[in-house]
């Protein structure tokens, strides 16, 4: 396969931004959640924040991980919708000299998705997203002829939320069948989980072979709060579950397995992208010759890395001997 992993999500430029609890509750935002915002609220928020440290990332759930893969080493496509405006060069330019593949043609109107990250002393993150024209993603925009040759096809489950985002996601699956590609499928967010769980469930007992999910997405979508009664009961519908656990690690099902993953020590400086690094962690893994447990070591110690830096980007790669090591 020419492509270890082909990303679907919404395309947003993270503006990571280092605020004061004082700066935060000014903006009159709940703490630690996403929350979706129009163009005038947005442009508020940057406005009241500008002086404070910052960040600019080719960001996006689906994006994140799939630069995670080539962080790696992997061979990665994406697909996703910007502008053609200033935010838009930069999503294009960052992906491209990450050594992502992303030929979608930019949309001629409109703004480019921003999602501004707020990141207080303690490391929580308040995300407050504009889609802007990543929700004009269509089934028009997904590529074939990458798809077909790639091992994975990734899809964020934030798509799920909007007609034309979620007929291309149903597109790239279609496609994905047809030619044999697996499917991975994440979570994205427990009020997701709330919104859509009977679709959800759908996709899970039919064309998906890997889910992602945390704890509370987990325990959102079973209905229980015994997070192993929520790992194993998902395996029962799907091939593979990966479900995180914070700083305590992870669960990995597969082939009636459960299989546990320590948790790796970190000093906590944003959690912004830490699962959407250990995805792309495990799925490079997992088509890069390990084992589903070595995987899932990988995907633990590069999900501890991120959320010790600022934004999700690994600003200290992982080397060839580090990842050989994990193979040993």
């Amino acid at each position: 396969m020419k492509y270890d992993i082909y990303g679907i999500g919404n395309a947003l430029v993270d503006v990571q931004t280092r605020v004061t609890e004082e700066a935060l509750t000014h903006t009159g935002f709940d703490k630690g959640i996403m929350t979706l915002v129009d163009d005038v609220q947005q442009e508020k928020i940057l406005q009241k924040v500008d002086g404070f440290p910052r960040n600019l990332c080719a960001g996006g759930s689906a994006a994140n991980t799939v630069v995670g893969v080539a962080d790696f080493g992997g061979s990665a496509a994406f697909c996703g919708k910007v502008s053609q405006d200033d935010m838009g060069e930069f999503f294009l330019k960052q992906l491209q000299d990450l050594g992502v593949a992303m030929n979608v043609s930019p949309r001629g109107e409109g703004q480019t998705g921003t999602s501004a990250v707020l990141i207080t002393p303690d490391a929580q993150r308040t995300m407050l997203t504009n889609l802007g024209a990543a929700v004009t993603i269509s089934p028009e925009d997904v590529e074939e002829d990458k798809l077909r040759q790639s091992c994975y096809l990734y899809v964020e489950g934030y798509l799920l939320t909007g007609d034309s985002s979620k007929a291309a996601a149903y597109k790239a699956i279609e496609i994905a069948q047809k030619h044999g590609v697996k499917v991975a499928l994440t979570a994205s967010d427990p009020f997701l989980v709330n919104l859509i769980r009977d679709e959800i469930w759908q996709l899970i007992e039919g064309p998906v072979d890997l889910f992602f999910c945390n704890k509370e997405e987990a325990k959102s979508l079973v209905g229980k709060d015994d997070i192993i009664q929520c790992a194993q009961e998902i395996h029962k519908h799907t091939e593979n579950v990966a479900l995180t656990l914070g700083a305590k690690g992870s669960i990995i099902m597969h082939d009636g397995d459960l299989l546990p993953i320590e948790g790796v020590d970190a000093d906590a400086n944003d959690t912004t992208g830490a699962g959407d690094m250990y995805a792309g962690g495990l799925i490079y893994g997992i088509t890069n010759g390990m084992s589903w447990k070595q995987a899932g070591h990988l995907a633990s110690h590069a999900a501890a890395r991120v959320v010790s830096q600022l934004g999700a980007r690994l600003e200290r790669k992982f080397t060839r001997a580090e990842i050989e090591a994990f193979m040993r």
